[in-house]
Formats: C-alpha cells, sequence, structure tokens
C-alpha cells in the first residue's frame, strides 16, 4: 500500500454557452453565479491510474482504474479524507474473467451501489466495465458487468456472455460504461461510448481518415433493483462532430439541483495534448443535449494537466469528482495519474469550487 502526498494545481474554469444557433439554445443560466470560478485541482496518484472511477461508501471512497498492464484487471485506491489515496498494492477487484475476455485491455470500470427495495439496505455492488473480445484478441472491446458484496470484491461476472455489445463489424462494439441512478425518478441507467473509431480507417485514434465513423454516446436503461437486466433498446445521446476530433468517449451524467442534466465527456484523442472534458446539458436524461461552446477541462488552461479526461461524477461524497491526466506530456512513457476535484453547477453552467 502506497500513500500519496497531493500536489495542488489551480484550474480556470470560465462560464460556457451553447454552440447551437441563438434560435435553438437554451434559456442562459443566471451567470452572476458562477463569475470565472477558480477551483483546486489535486493530483492523486503518481502512478498510471487512468480512467478513474469513484465510489463513497460507509466513510471510504474508492477509487477504480483501467489496468495499466501490470497483470491486475482493475486497480483499486482508497482514501478516508479525499486528501490522500492509498493505491493498493497488488489489489485486484476482477481477479477473474468471463469466457468472452482475452485477458487483456480491461477498461474504465465503474462500480455502483444496488439497494435492496425490500429492506432499503444495501444489497450488493455492480461494476460495468470494457474487455477486449477473445474472438477479436482483444482488439475490440464489448460491456461486460460483474457483481460483489464488497466494494473491494471480487466482482464476478454475471455471465459468459457480454452485459452490451453493439454489432461490431457496424458499430465497433462499446466501451466505457458509466452506472447513472436518476435521484429524482429513481431510473438506473448505464451511459456508454460505441466505439465506431475501432472501425475507422487511420489517423488519430483509427478515425482521423475519411470517412470518419460516428462514435455516439448511449444510454441503457437497466433495473433500478439489479442494475444488470436491461430494460428497452438503447438510444443515442450524444455523437462527435468536428470540434471533438476523431471522437467522443467517457460519458458520465449527473442531474443538478436546478433539474439540468450534466453529460460529461472527453473528446480527440486520449494520447494527443488536444484530449479534453467538455459537457452537454438537458432538462430530460435522454435528450436532446446542448454542448458547451468550449471544453471545461484542457491542456494549458491554468491546471498544469495534460490531457485531462475520463471525468467521473459518483452519486455521492461531498461532490468530489475524478479525471486523469497526463505526467508525461511527450508521453515517454504515457503515464496518465489520477486527479480531483470538486464542481459547481448553476442553472446550464458549471465551475470548479474555490476549494
Amino acid at each position: 500500500m502506497v500513500a500519496i502526498p497531493l500536489p495542488v494545481a489551480i484550474l480556470a474554469a470560465t462560464s460556457l454557452h451553447s454552440r447551437q444557433s441563438p434560435e435553438s439554445a437554451p434559456p442562459p443560466a443566471a451567470q452572476g453565479g458562477l463569475p470565472n470560478y477558480y477551483g483546486s485541482v489535486r493530483q492523486v496518484t503518481r502512478s498510471d491510474f487512468p480512467d478513474p472511477a469513484l465510489l463513497y461508501y460507509n466513510g471510504i471512497t474508492y477509487a477504480y482504474s483501467t489496468n495499466s498492464g501490470s497483470g491486475t484487471h482493475i486497480p483499486v485506491a482508497t482514501s478516508t479524507d479525499n486528501t490522500t489515496f492509498n493505491v493498493l498494492d497488488g489489489k485486484d477487484a476482477l481477479p477473474g474473467l468471463a469466457a468472452w475476455e482475452n485477458g487483456n485491455n480491461v477498461w474504465a470500470p465503474d462500480v455502483v451501489q444496488i439497494f435492496d427495495s425490500a429492506t432499503v439496505s444495501q444489497s450488493k455492488f455492480v461494476m460495468y466495465y470494457a474487455s477486449g473480445t477473445l474472438s477479436s484478441k482483444g482488439k475490440y472491446h464489448c460491456i461486460g458487468a460483474a457483481t460483489a458484496s464488497t466494494p473491494l470484491g471480487p466482482f464476478v461476472p454475471i455471465s459468459d456472455q457480454p452485459f452490451i455489445c453493439p454489432n461490431i463489424p457496424t458499430s465497433g462494439g462499446a466501451i466505457d460504461p458509466e452506472g447513472f441512478l436518476d435521484p429524482v425518478t429513481g431510473r438506473r441507467y448505464v451511459a456508454y461510448k460505441q466505439d465506431g473509431n475501432a472501425i475507422g480507417h487511420g489517423g488519430s485514434c483509427g478515425n482521423g481518415v475519411a470517412p470518419k465513423q460516428v462514435t455516439p454516446i448511449m444510454l441503457q436503461e437497466v433495473s433500478a433493483d439489479d442494475g444488470v437486466t436491461l430494460i428497452g433498446a438503447p438510444q443515442p445521446l450524444l455523437d462527435r462532430d468536428e470540434a471533438d476530433g476523431p471522437l467522443i468517449e467517457a460519458p458520465s451524467l449527473h442531474r443538478s439541483e436546478d433539474g439540468i442534466y450534466f453529460l460529461f465527456y472527453a473528446s480527440n484523442c486520449f494520447d494527443s495534448p488536444e484530449y479534453s472534458t467538455s459537457y452537454a446539458t438537458s432538462t430530460n436524461v435522454w435528450g436532446p443535449y446542448v454542448k458547451a461552446q468550449r471544453p471545461l477541462l484542457h491542456t494549458g488552461n491554468g491546471a498544469s494537466v495534460t490531457g485531462p479526461g475520463g471525468l467521473d461524477v459518483p452519486a455521492a461524497g461531498d461532490g468530489l469528482v475524478g479525471f486523469h491526466g497526463r505526467v508525461n506530456p511527450d508521453n515517454t512513457p504515457l503515464v496518465r495519474a489520477a486527479y480531483t476535484a470538486r464542481l459547481v453547477f448553476d442553472g446550464r453552467i458549471v465551475g470548479f469550487a474555490t476549494s
């Protein structure tokens, strides 16, 4: 177990407006509420810990990450104060994989807590994750689901078949699952990226050469009781445009106290300095979503973070969010450390808390 001290950087986040025309834009937010917020952004790991997903449970914040080629499928870190995170050496939250998985490239986990509606008590934890398929030797990904009785696992896959797997020849598969429980309706969802760039024609992240593939963020409703029973068909929420480069990915949903749904996502290729975090807003979880004009987080905007992406907004936990950034701007080696921050919402605007 390694304790990681937390260097602090300062990030400027400006108020953002719609990319849409004035005729189709939503009513403007109360901009006086968030006048150029500045907030503390903390690096919480020195080691590679990309796509950090946060879970707050019984006074402990758990963080889960994409694997880093160490043989551990899902690394875990914990914190009791959201200031010092401990990476649990040798701990694998998902030690066993399903028959459809090739054993490598386990990416972007997210863990949610499922409550027993009959007893109003914690029943289990569900992990959603992307994994390379055995049939493609890891080239293409689908989404798996696994359950455990504790946040540390061991999580056990629910089936020998993928949980969500769009047709690979036409869609490219799926990655970056994110669970979301609507705090008002009580409905539960899984957002994910249709991995179109996996069947692209080359260039940046495989999708920089025309004709470019779509990489939509999809939303799938699941049972609120178990988190793994699919309800209806998935629907697209948002897709890439030219400003997003070859793709959008890493969705995370949040409903503000004002009743606005915020869909956070990453744009551009993960290994480029243009990789950034943006958001879109809607008054309905199914959309339509309106993209903000500028990224919320990007290289060079004051936080000393290169290529920030994979932002995760957990269901609870003191307003904390997690994301990753590249430690070495030239990618030698590629190390994506975990960072945390706190967000503030006002209408359709999001900024960073002052502390």
